[in-house]
């Protein structure tokens, strides 16, 4: 199976749109959801990119090159349901990425249990809704600076612009 460099957790609007507008960008991305459904929007979609949709976790995982690179986009009442089935199947220095705007100290919390257990962790507050996810958010990432970078060209890539500069920034 391809190697994708991006790994997308959640394909309700906010999801698909996020995962097409870094595919447009030339990065490749595989999305993961429970949803039939939303799998099939997404594959739908992505004729032109190289992005796939997928509902089996494991092909998920299998299918993102190392370190992974995983953003979550589920409800912050979600990410604790999607950490417990994610955790297990990843390798040390893998990243998980929050970008469903959790709780400051939820964040905080969580990002200490995962770097304990040899994991990376980003907390990112974005901000656009479905039409910025599509077409260039603003986004807000927190946590590890190092962990930051690995995912800093998707993230400026992707991000709307004012003034010719990328709306994202290292918190």
């Amino acid at each position: 199976m391809e190697k994708y460099d991006f790994g997308l957790l959640g394909l309700g609007v906010m999801g698909r749109n996020f995962i097409l507008n870094i595919a447009e960008k030339g990065h490749s991305a595989l999305g993961y959801d429970l949803d039939e459904e939303k799998v099939d929007a997404l594959n739908k979609e992505a004729n032109e990119f190289k992005v796939k949709g997928v509902s089996s976790l494991e092909d998920f995982i299998s299918g993102l090159a190392k370190p992974r690179k995983i953003m979550l986009l589920v409800p912050a009442d979600v990410v604790d349901k999607a950490l417990d089935e994610l955790l297990p199947m990843l390798e040390k220095d893998d990243l998980i990425i929050d970008g469903g705007n959790s709780h400051p100290n939820d964040t905080e919390h969580r990002e200490k249990n995962i770097a304990e257990k040899g994991f990376r962790y980003l907390g990112v507050g974005i901000s656009g809704g479905a039409e910025g996810a599509r077409h260039g958010p603003s986004m807000m990432p927190g946590g590890n600076k190092k962990s930051y970078k690995l995912v800093y060209d998707v993230f400026t890539d992707a991000a709307a612009e004012a003034k010719g500069e990328a709306c994202v920034t290292w918190l």
